[in-house]
């Protein structure tokens, strides 16, 4: 656990900086550093998804998932837990100059949902997130975790840049789900240790990562938290097809 420890301590550090340097950088370069960090988003998932052999397993864990998570509307109750901690927030601030707070509050309001729920997704779904996790669970080498608090001690201070405080709550996230990664990874130990599965894992997280930089771009609106039931269904159908 000490390797997530020090992910969520990056994203903490990172975005405590993000929110002080937000103040002096206009919003024009705001827009401009959310477009690069759009476009690096789309390289890391483009180059996670060149891994995996199954094609049909990937496909499968896709259109799955995104039909169970639909189902279950995961987007919408994320988005909904993201203006719930908003709210309970703003709720203790002063209420002096109603009216210019409640325009303020109502132009905040996207900025923080969009920044946790975006910020939740980018730093958990990676396949350095899930295979990082499951690495230090399997082996105790949490040296891919050492690599990704880096990237994510820059990815969450420029996202904090752009969207806000939201973004540093995403740290209870990361640590509430790589945390369990750990955990699942110990007990799971002689089924998941297969360089294959993990293969799989990482294509898909990576291919919901490139949705994800899509929308960062302003070029779709994915529900991107609806595919996560595909991280779960990858190692599954994988192991499965190596039985048939």
């Amino acid at each position: 656990m000490f390797g997530v420890l020090v992910n969520v301590l990056a994203i903490l550090v990172g975005g405590s900086i993000g929110l002080v340097v937000k103040k002096g950088i206009p919003e024009r370069f705001s827009k401009v550093i959310m477009i690069g960090l759009g476009l690096c988003v789309m390289y890391i998932g483009i180059s996670g998804s060149m891994q995996g052999e199954n094609l049909i397993v990937f496909v499968l864990s896709i259109v799955l998932g995104v039909t169970i998570g639909t189902a279950l509307r995961i987007d919408e109750r994320l988005t909904a837990l993201g203006k719930m901690i908003e709210k309970r927030i703003t709720s203790k601030k002063s209420k002096s100059d109603d009216k210019c707070d409640n325009e303020n509050a109502l132009k905040a309001k996207p900025s923080f949902t969009k920044g946790f729920v975006n910020a939740s997704i980018l730093l958990c779904v990676g396949a350095m997130a899930i295979i990082g996790s499951f690495e230090s669970g399997l082996t105790g080498d949490h040296s891919i975790l050492y690599t990704k608090s880096l990237l994510d001690f820059i990815a969450a201070l420029m996202l904090t840049v752009s969207l806000g405080f939201g973004v540093i709550f995403s740290a209870v996230a990361v640590l509430v789900y790589q945390g369990s990664l750990v955990l699942l990874a110990q007990l799971l130990r002689p089924l998941l240790y297969d360089p294959v599965t993990l293969a799989e894992i990482g294509r898909t997280g990576s291919v919901i990562i490139i949705a994800l930089g899509l929308n960062m771009l302003g070029v779709t609106k994915i529900k991107i938290a609806d595919f996560l039931p595909a991280i779960i269904l990858a190692p599954i159908l994988s192991m499965i097809a190596e039985r048939i």
